[in-house]
């Protein structure tokens, strides 16, 4: 254990740490876009950063990966963290001036209606947070997107930005994705469209509802060597 101090509150907390999730821990806010519980921490979207002072050295950190030490003092919310998140939110909001989060976390803070960059009209919501991208690859296994493109070209999509014989439609990208940015549509006949590209669903044998991609089924049945006929019933027909 580790004894640090988060705006002025002695905190005892595990070495290894990281100082957003202590912070969390101890009722301390600290906005972020790209961190889930359910991958490991980037520092994407650079809206968690602190203040840290170490050795008698003040610096800027994200704070989501900055794991703490015995004696840090973090300050979450002095004058300089909160300009360096409005700088922050000023240019994802010209990249993404569509994003209802985006706005919002702005107006929060101050930042002003009037963009401080010339806005983009063609990235949508995309805040390029890797949270997708992370998801489909150490949770769902596929690795169905990626990255494409370099500095303001750089976009999230199927390899090539070609259909992805590896999507399985599970639309776990579309869970995490913090600004809404990729949408899945169900068509209510049985059909799934994510990426551009159009899934059949299963039907539960049972309650006769889609419940699933026959591709997730599938995907399913190879890692888990389990019949795909043994996984088509419904959550509420088990």
């Amino acid at each position: 254990m580790v004894n640090i101090v988060i705006d002025g509150k002695n905190i005892e907390a595990e070495k290894g740490a990281t100082v957003l999730a202590v912070a969390r821990e101890h009722g301390i806010e600290i906005p972020t876009l790209c961190s889930h519980a359910s991958v490991d921490p980037s520092g994407g979207c650079r809206m968690c950063v602190v203040e840290v002072v170490k050795g008698g050295r003040t610096r800027i950190v994200t704070s989501c990966i900055y794991q703490v030490e015995d004696g840090l003092v973090v300050n979450t919310r002095s004058e300089r963290v909160l300009e360096v998140r409005r700088l922050v939110l000023q240019l994802l909001r010209a990249r993404c001036p569509e994003s209802d989060v985006v706005r919002e976390m702005a107006a929060a803070l101050g930042v002003e209606t009037q963009a401080r960059f010339r806005p983009d009209k063609d990235k949508g919501k995309c805040i390029l947070c890797r949270l997708c991208v992370k998801t489909c690859e150490a949770v769902v296994g596929v690795s169905a997107i990626g990255f494409s493109g370099r500095g303001k070209d750089k976009s999230v999509g199927p390899p090539f930005r070609e259909d992805s014989a590896a999507c399985i439609a599970c639309g776990a990208c579309v869970y995490v994705c913090p600004t809404e940015h990729i949408q899945m549509e169900d068509s209510g006949k049985g059909e799934r469209t994510i990426w551009g590209r159009t899934f059949r669903m299963a039907a539960c044998k049972v309650c006769g509802l889609h419940f699933a991609p026959v591709a997730q089924l599938e995907y399913i049945s190879r890692t888990t060597e389990v019949p795909v006929e043994n996984l088509m019933t419904c959550m509420s027909c088990r």
